[in-house]
């Protein structure tokens, strides 16, 4: 199993407070579930591998995750973990695609993440929206 990482925008969901505490969590995630891992970065930086994950850094990083993406989704089951709803659209109907707040989410909760391969429609939601949708919902009940 090959889970490709949008970087930056996974960063970007989370609260992490620097680039290295994301590697970390990410290097702990593939290593715990026995997979391989590649986390693809915007920009210019020394490329390195800890454990079983792979940090690469690329100019244009959806183009490189792509490219990856299309290489092995023949090979095995591969994973597209972006909020970017244009890279999980273009990396294949063979890939299983899921926005970065959800797997921060599940990666959170320390549970294998419900990676179900589609958008949900609560990744487009901003928390106060969610917040207001769950407040009803559990007036339902």
């Amino acid at each position: 199993m090959l889970y490709l990482f949008d970087g930056y925008n996974i960063l970007h969901a989370g609260s992490f407070r620097e680039r290295d505490e994301l590697i970390d969590r990410l290097a702990s995630f593939v290593a715990m579930r026995g997979a391989r891992g590649v986390v693809v970065f915007d920009g210019v930086g020394d490329d390195a591998s800890y454990g079983e994950l792979a940090v690469r850094f690329s100019e244009h990083a959806d183009d490189l995750i792509e490219r990856l993406a299309a290489e092995h989704r023949s090979q095995e089951e591969v994973w597209v973990i972006s909020s970017d709803r244009e890279i999980r659209g273009t990396a294949g109907q063979e890939t299983r695609r899921v926005s970065s707040k959800t797997f921060l989410r599940n990666l959170d909760e320390n549970a294998r993440p419900s990676l179900e391969g589609r958008s949900q429609i609560e990744d487009a939601l901003d928390e106060n929206t969610r917040s207001a949708l769950e407040r009803l919902r559990r007036r339902r009940h």
